[in-house]
């Protein structure tokens, strides 16, 4: 197991049951204490975690890991429509893209079905199942599933993703900040996410007004790696210009 893997099941295992010991620890990764209280080391500077004598706790307001699909699904419904409308104006007829995971990534899927011979990589199954019965070719990476927001990821999915060249890809975000650039709460999911970006000719982030200023757990790439970040208008005009001097940013 990776380092970023187990630090985020370390997280995992105490949002679920409140404290662990060092040895605890060790026992379920077959890992040496040293090992152990590095991670933990690392998850208390990145605020994730509490250390103890002897182990960790949560914190009070946890870290916020990444919401479900289900919950995201439910926050600013109507712009995050309006900026997959917008993202598909950006698609080309012929074109072959990559859709990655997220509330809004999957409303530019729906916006697609008048596009005419795309194809379309996804790491997304709902995306996939959404465009199911389109003529456009739907490959999915495959990868580790992820429960919570249907997302394939890991070294299964960058191997697979790696085979490919594609004219744009569109990414989802849970965090854009001009010195931060872009960030997600997934170690694994991070990884992924930097392969697409590797792959594609043009990067095109997909995020609503409420993710600008806002800094998650790992960094998926810096702002000069993005062409274009399309959002909607709202609060936070200063931020969104000094983004603005090094991204391309479109409103929906």
């Amino acid at each position: 197991m990776f380092a970023e893997e187990r630090r985020r099941k370390i997280v995992e295992l105490l949002n679920e049951e409140d404290s662990k010991g060092v040895n605890e620890l060790c026992n379920y990764f077959e890992v040496s204490p040293s090992t152990i209280r590095r991670d933990l080391q690392v998850l208390e500077k990145e605020g994730l975690v509490k250390r103890t004598h002897g182990g960790a706790v949560p914190l009070e307001d946890g870290m916020r890991f990444e919401p479900s699909f289900i919950e995201k699904e439910k926050e600013f419904p109507q712009e995050k429509k309006a900026i997959g409308r917008k993202a598909a104006e950006l698609v080309n007829n012929g074109e072959t893209i990559i859709l990655d995971a997220g509330t809004t990534t999957i409303q530019l899927a729906k916006a697609l079905k008048d596009h005419k011979e795309l194809t379309i990589i996804t790491n997304a199954t709902n995306i996939a199942l959404e465009l199911a019965q389109e003529e456009h070719q739907i490959i999915l990476i495959g990868g580790t599933l992820k429960k919570t927001t249907l997302a394939t990821v890991g070294p299964v999915s960058e191997m697979n993703l790696n085979t490919f060249y594609v004219d744009k890809v569109f990414l989802g975000a849970n965090g854009i900040h001009p010195k931060a650039g872009i960030t997600t709460p997934d170690l694994v999911e991070a990884n992924t996410k930097r392969t697409m970006i590797e792959r594609a000719e043009s990067v095109i982030v997909l995020a609503d007004n409420s993710k600008f200023g806002e800094i998650s757990f790992v960094s998926i790439s810096d702002l000069s790696k993005v062409d274009t970040i399309i959002t909607n208008k709202g609060e936070g005009k200063s931020l969104v210009d000094q983004i603005k001097k090094e991204v391309k940013v479109i409103f929906a």
